[in-house]
């Protein structure tokens, strides 16, 4: 305040309007449009939060509001690739939630937080121009959650939106929208409620001209031309989105930046790769008994030798310079190879497969295990049996913003480093190695039973890759469930198509040529445009996940590489079957038991014990899970029939039939105390009986404090009456205090009781005082 008053500031009346004034100009550059999608409104704003953002846009729909910032740096990057980081995080605050952790806050990330990051990436990142290796964050923060409309999709319009109304360079706008099919019918953004009912989750994102970038989608065996028909529909959809954007690009007429261009070959130097080793190149591209290994290690040779003739014949090159020459020259050779002469480096036809080969019961421990090889793609899938209380529990953020509390079928992909022959770290896991198990995992699940009495999960572990291990593990995955009994509705396989265009000399973002590629090589991937991989029963589609390395695909090409697709599928599922032709009618042996075991009312406090003991016991000598279902019935799950044995025993010890039958209502008993407490006393009324509490309020007629009162001590016989036990807990109840009654009585001790009949003792019954 001070310091503001010797700058010569004022606080009088009027300058307290002026700065009202200045605060309502400032908002003056806020600008809002709505877009109506089927029967729901999509607003996209821009200009009032985070304006120190190169770009900033929050996107709502409902009561749910995302928003989304971009910043770009304007010094390129040391990398030779784009740096591009997403962060999507779920904030307590938006859901109205406290975390649930010690410190009450956001700590690390979670799986959904990382696996939509991932979808808000492949939204985005393909368009972006050749050459742009500036370091670039995109930061998801989630204002507002409704419970009814899900934020990832609205991230993604608000990715778009930062971006295009930024002066960062980026060739978008893009709109994403989320399609459901419910009860036939096509619902774009399809609340939390109707997702449940819903056989299909497909999340698309399109360009401009009906381009498609990214695809995301589960399905329950969705038909092809159902789901080929949700993509057209998802794609309209996305066009009125961009049509909104662009119209707010042009009101604020945003103009880009002309980023220096890094890492970008001489042209001079490309020619002279050309001459110096494209027959080389071709030459090991066309060697068909090359494999994996053999042929990254002929290419490395002709690299290290072409680069020294390069140094030479360009001192003043730059190193990158040198290795990107290389790169674009090689690139060219293979791209060439399959775009005009139809022909694939390992020499296969461009629809045709690898081979494949399958094997199941791998190892007799495992409740159920399968290995699956195709070509020089080799996974190995294991499947483990728990009870239902293993299942997955989702945090308490998640269970609000999407509804998901808890999933008992799980699918974990392990990507080691031997598996490319390299050495690398071990433990943690990555986002790539999320994202792959997730897809697994969502082709797999429409299959499983839903009424399954164990937690399911699937390990799929990568021994070997060179190509699409992501649709290896739902292949070996179907199989190793099939093989532990698990009676799934269809097998499922997956396939992985590839791309290899050329794009129109006068509009870049149009295809002029393409070819389409069944069951790529890793090398296809990473020289191709596309990775599009979809998995399914011989009915239909239960997952598809598109990556687009260009700026877009025209819907024909989405249609045409799902059919290809399709086929391909329906080959893999032929050949698995000769291995595995439909799940095993029982489990394995050595597999997990589920029974019910009834305990009676009188029963149930000594086959609990104090505080559980009994139960904490038997879980831990034998290995089995315990969970009450009703009053009378325990659900006991043994991870083998041997700890099951074992569980029936200690089970049969302890709640074994006794002298107990033999008590006799409204008897007197002597009884042995064996232990004092302070709110009464332990007694036995025989010598192999567990020891039973006698209140202080039933000592004596007398309102006492403490049983010492009475003169009691442990060893003491004293004489009590039997009422029999109570119907709602099973305890034993006595009383020692009725016997100072004038009521008549009969004393029997054990002996006594046995010799004497029940027709006696019913006409000596008192009735009960308590």
């Amino acid at each position: 305040m001070r310091y503001l008053l010797r700058l010569g500031y004022s606080f009088a009346r009027p300058h307290v309007r002026l700065c009202h004034q200045s605060v309502y100009r400032s908002n003056a550059n806020e600008r809002s449009l709505a877009v109506v999608l089927g029967e729901k409104k999509l607003e996209i704003s821009t200009g009032r939060l985070a304006k120190f953002a190169d770009g900033s846009a929050v996107v709502k729909l409902g009561d749910t509001s995302v928003m989304v910032t971009a910043v770009s740096k304007t010094k390129p990057s040391p990398s030779q690739f784009m740096p591009l980081v997403v962060d999507y995080r779920q904030k307590a605050a938006a859901a109205g939630r406290i975390p649930t952790n010690y410190l009450r806050r956001e700590l690390g990330t979670t799986d959904h937080e990382i696996l939509t990051s991932r979808l808000i990436d492949r939204s985005i990142r393909p368009l972006f121009p050749p050459g742009y290796f500036y370091d670039t964050q995109v930061l998801c923060n989630l204002l507002a959650v409704d419970g009814v409309n899900d934020p990832d999709v609205l991230a993604i319009n608000a990715a778009s939106a930062a971006l295009a109304l930024s002066d960062i360079p980026w060739n978008g706008p893009i709109g994403a929208v989320r399609v459901g099919l419910v009860d036939g019918e096509l619902v774009i953004n399809p609340t939390r409620l109707e997702m449940t009912s819903s056989t299909l989750n497909l999340i698309v994102a399109g360009a401009p001209s009906s381009q498609v970038v990214m695809i995301e989608a589960s399905a329950e065996n969705v038909l092809q031309q159902d789901f080929c028909h949700a993509v057209k529909v998802g794609v309209r959809h996305t066009q009125q989105i961009i049509l909104t954007i662009q119209q707010m690009m042009r009101e604020q007429k945003i103009t880009k930046r002309t980023p220096v261009k890094v890492f970008t070959a001489p042209k001079d130097m490309v020619e002279h790769v050309r001459q110096l080793a494209s027959e080389r190149i071709y030459a090991v591209f066309t060697d068909y008994t090359h494999d994996k290994i053999s042929r990254d290690e002929a290419i490395n040779k002709v690299r290290l030798e072409t680069e020294e003739i390069l140094k030479e014949k360009f001192p003043q090159a730059e190193p990158f310079e040198i290795i990107e020459s290389f790169n674009v020259a090689s690139k060219e050779i293979f791209r060439n190879l399959v775009l005009n002469e139809y022909k694939r480096c390992d020499g296969r036809g461009l629809t045709a497969l690898r081979n494949i080969s399958c094997d199941v019961d791998l190892f007799k421990p495992l409740h159920g295990s399968a290995l699956f090889q195709r070509g020089q793609t080799q996974v190995l899938c294991s499947v483990t049996f728990d009870s239902l209380e293993s299942s997955v529990k989702a945090d308490i953020i998640t269970t609000a913003l999407s509804g998901i509390k808890d999933k008992n079928f799980m699918l974990h992909y392990e990507f080691p480093p031997y598996a490319t022959n390299e050495i690398g770290k071990m433990g943690g896991i990555n986002r790539r190695e999320l994202g792959h198990g997730a897809l697994a995992e969502k082709a797999l699940r429409p299959v499983i039973p839903k009424d399954f009495p164990f937690t399911i999960r699937v390990t799929s572990e990568v021994l070997e890759s060179n190509g699409s291990s992501s649709m290896a593990s739902a292949c070996g995955g179907s199989l190793a469930l099939m093989d532990a009994g698990v009676p799934i509705s269809s097998a499922v396989a997956g396939v992985a198509v590839g791309l290899i265009s050329k794009a129109n000399p006068e509009t870049p973002t149009e295809i002029q040529d393409y070819r389409l590629l069944t069951d790529i090589l890793g090398i296809e991937d990473y020289l191709g445009d596309m990775d599009f991989k979809l998995a399914g029963t011989n009915k239909g589609i239960t997952a598809l996940q598109a990556d687009v390395k260009i700026p877009g695909l025209p819907l024909r090409l989405v249609m045409e590489a799902i059919q290809q697709g399709t086929v391909a599928k329906r080959e893999i599922l032929g050949i698995m079957n000769k291995c595995l032709q439909k799940p095993r009618e029982t489990q394995k042996e050595n597999g997990p038991v589920v029974e019910n075991v009834r305990v009676p009312a009188s029963k149930r406090a000594r086959f609990v014990g104090p505080g559980g003991y009994n139960l904490r016991k038997l879980q831990a000598q034998t290995g089995v899970t315990i969970n009450q279902v009703d009053e009378e019935t325990f659900s006991v799950f043994a991870p083998t029939p041997e700890a099951m044995h074992e569980a029936h025993k200690f089970i049969s010890e302890i709640c074994k039939d006794d002298q107990e039958q033999e008590l006799e209502f409204g008897a007197i008993y002597t009884a042995t105390i064996t232990e004092i407490r302070d709110i009464g006393v332990m007694v036995k009324l025989y010598p192999n009986m567990s020891a039973v509490l006698l209140h202080n309020s039933q000592l004596d007629h007398k309102r006492i404090k403490h049983p010492s009162a009475l003169g009691l001590d442990v060893g003491q016989k004293i004489q009590v009456k039997y009422f029999g036990r109570d119907p709602t807990d099973g305890r034993m109840r006595i009383s020692r205090k009725v016997l100072h009654s004038p009521a008549a009585s009969i004393i029997k001790t054990m002996s006594e009781t046995q010799s004497i009949s029940m027709s006696s003792s019913n006409s000596n019954r008192p009735s009960s005082d308590l």
